[in-house]
């Protein structure tokens, strides 16, 4: 395939999943100014704080997990189908743990910088690392199932992994980042 002919079939695989994760993004911000998000921010201010690192993590742990995807399914060792595949599970397993020890550190970082703040009081530690923990593992569920099934999908179909993989993350993380936090942040009492 000529240099041409490339740019045109990344450019054709990879708008409808552009578009969808601008949609997705406007979504995501409109979730953050609803009134529940806002008293949430407000009444715990760590929350806000942690809030860009959060859904900044979502997308460096979960691309990582779907780079390693896509590589395995160029090189044939992956499978392009949900079923149970020692690769797969390792490097799932990894994203999981990597996400929810980033999120942890990432309540304590929050909480850390606002005690040192003069007149600036934290969320109690126990409660901005439990909202944002339940966040992570709901928002890992969806990404994980939400990724596999879309790149499997669309490898099947011949459109390159490689193409998806960002847009895809980014806009599952985005979305149900903000959407998963506002319900970790009601399950733990934050909001009501």
């Amino acid at each position: 395939m000529d240099a041409r002919g490339s740019v045109w079939t990344i450019y054709r695989e990879s708008l409808p999943v552009l578009l969808a994760s601008l949609a997705g993004g406007i979504f995501a911000g409109f979730v953050l100014g609803t009134p529940a998000m806002v008293e949430g921010f407000e009444s715990y201010p760590g929350l806000l704080l942690a809030l860009p690192a959060f859904l900044a993590t979502r997308g460096n742990v979960y691309g990582a997990l779907g780079a390693r995807i896509a590589s395995g399914l160029h090189q044939g060792i992956v499978e392009p189908r949900l079923l149970w595949q020692r690769r797969l599970v390792n490097a799932v397993a990894a994203a999981v743990i990597n996400g929810l020890t980033m999120s942890a550190f990432i309540a304590l970082a929050s909480w850390t910088i606002l005690s040192v703040q003069p007149g600036r009081s934290p969320a109690p530690l126990f409660e901005l690392v439990g909202v944002l923990v339940l966040a992570a593992l709901a928002t890992a569920t969806v990404l994980i199932v939400g990724l596999l099934a879309l790149v499997f999908a669309g490898y099947r179909r011949g459109v390159d992994p490689d193409n998806l993989i960002g847009p895809i993350v980014t806009t599952l993380g985005d979305v149900f980042g903000v959407v998963f936090l506002l319900v970790s942040m009601t399950a733990v009492g934050v909001v009501t």
